[in-house]
């Protein structure tokens, strides 16, 4: 039994080195059979350019000869100036005064307009046709004034010259005594146009108008 432990006893020193060196010889087997890394492996590659050419747009195209020839025309060929026709007339509101027809006035024509040697020259405008205004003859009965009574009695007799500005629509608007031989017929001559008399308007192209008329009215006592 004593013989037993002994042997026991000397054998584990003997184990123990040789688990050593086992695993020396595996630690260095798996050292020498590491990959091994050689420096600059994880270095930046080093950066390459090339230079690509940019291709050139292409040419135009061609126009056609009459698209061109058209343009240049438009480029080099102004169009002629035409100026506005001036129109002399006379105002809106113009009175007219008289009984006759006052016809086209004469006037020298124009020179020429627009640039010389291809201008455009344009007739002169035609002045309005402008009437007088006239007595209505359905009123013609009504135009004299009733005779005061009191210039009856003083034998005021003569005539009354008076200016009346008559409508558009052919009623009196005003009335201006030039003459007369006294205030009675001057009040009588006014109250009676204001109210009675009526007349045909002036027109101008047609369109009635504001006119002037003078009237005469004789004023005589008859036995």
């Amino acid at each position: 039994m004593y013989a037993d432990r002994y042997h026991s006893t000397a054998s584990r020193p003997a184990g123990a080195g040789a688990a050593l060196l086992i695993s020396g010889a595996m630690i260095l087997g798996l050292y020498h059979a590491g990959p091994t890394i050689a420096p600059g492996v994880f270095a930046d590659p080093p950066l390459v350019t090339k230079n690509i050419p940019v291709p050139k747009p292409p040419p135009p195209k061609p126009q056609p000869e009459e698209q061109q020839i058209e343009q240049r025309r438009t480029m080099t060929t102004p169009l002629p100036h035409v100026p506005d026709p001036v129109i002399d007339l006379a105002g809106k509101g113009a009175l007219i005064e008289g009984t006759d027809l006052i016809g086209p006035a004469t006037s020298e024509p124009p020179g020429p307009v627009g640039p010389a040697g291809g201008g455009v020259t344009l007739d002169p405008p035609r002045p309005p046709v402008m009437v007088a205004p006239s007595v209505d003859p359905k009123y013609a009965d009504a135009l004299q004034p009733p005779y005061p009574p009191a210039e009856i009695r003083r034998g005021t007799e003569g005539s009354v010259t008076a200016r009346v500005l008559i409508g558009a629509d052919g009623r009196v608007k005003a009335i201006d005594i030039v003459k007369s031989p006294s205030d009675g017929l001057s009040d009588a001559t006014r109250r009676h146009a204001l109210a009675r008399w009526r007349f045909r308007p002036a027109t101008r192209d047609g369109v009635p108008v504001e006119g002037w008329k003078t009237m005469t009215l004789r004023f005589q006592i008859v036995e």
